[in-house]
């Protein structure tokens, strides 16, 4: 699947602001033929930094009083690896890499100790693997409504789930507090999404299974095999698209990603088993 894809920032700058921005697509393996190009007006000096083995790129910028405005492109093409869903099992605890044991803890915005009581009782009993991280999508595309404005850039899991509405941010929270409440890695992905209207930025979630990430969306909104990644954290406090630190008034996003290669889509996949590529080896990894 090739891709064309970008967005656009605005900010009026009410004192001098350090912006750090992660909008970039990551250099991975499955992303082929990546081109891109990021550019501020007015032309600022900044700096780069890319989290090794994860590949989340960001850049630093000092703005000044003024106007602000970041212009972000690229093309590339998605190499996708797809798989029988019932083959793809889950790992013990004592057999998972230990790189990978920071994604079965709580954290700010997955609560998963304060769930696991309720992920025990709704999923405990479903058959182990895939099927079922992809019967607790299920669960909270059934039980949990997408409204947009029903939550913040506080709300943690535990709130989504007692007021049972939210945004994609807070279905991926919710899933990844439930998977690791039952015993499997998962962490917050945020990405281009294919077949997303409006577009927007996207947040869905990763879980560790047979000793591969593989991808999931509660909202069931796009296609998994169109989703471009641009970073990977804990949950969401690790991978805002911006994070200012001054005075400043946030203005117009646009986002925007479309089909390069002339295929036509029949609709979205939402439920196969996508595979993410392994960036690198894991620390005690036999």
């Amino acid at each position: 699947m090739k891709l064309r894809l970008g967005c656009e920032l605005a900010y009026k700058v009410l004192a001098e602001t350090v912006f750090i921005f992660n909008v970039e697509v990551a250099f991975l393996q499955r992303h082929l033929n990546l081109k891109d190009q990021l550019l501020f007006n007015p032309p600022l000096p900044y700096r780069t930094y890319q989290v090794p083995d994860l590949r989340n790129r960001y850049t630093q910028i000092v703005a000044p009083v003024g106007d602000l405005h970041l212009s972000y492109s690229a093309e590339v093409e998605l190499d996708i690896c797809r798989v029988d869903p019932a083959g793809v099992h889950e790992m013990p605890v004592k057999n998972l890499p230990l790189d990978i044991l920071p994604y079965l803890l709580p954290s700010r915005f997955v609560p998963s100790d304060e769930l696991a009581t309720f992920a025990m009782r709704e999923f405990g009993a479903f058959p182990h693997g895939h099927l079922r991280v992809e019967m607790i999508c299920g669960w909270i595309y059934n039980n949990i409504e997408y409204r947009r404005g029903s939550s913040d850039a506080k709300t943690t899991a535990t709130e989504v789930l007692i007021q049972r509405a939210g945004v994609c941010r807070d279905f991926a929270h919710l899933g990844i507090s439930f998977c690791r409440a039952l015993g499997i890695p998962a962490r917050y992905v945020t990405c281009y999404a294919y077949g997303l209207s409006p577009s927007d930025f996207h947040a869905v979630f990763e879980a560790y299974l047979d000793g591969h990430w593989w991808l999931f969306d509660g909202t069931r909104q796009a296609a998994l095999d169109g989703l471009v990644r641009i970073g990977i954290g804990r949950d969401a406090a690790e991978v805002a698209f911006a994070t200012p630190f001054g005075l400043i008034e946030p203005g117009p996003i646009k986002i925007w990603i479309e089909r390069t290669d002339g295929m036509m889509e029949t609709g979205p996949r939402t439920t196969d088993a996508i595979r993410t590529e392994e960036d690198a080896p894991h620390a005690g990894a036999g």
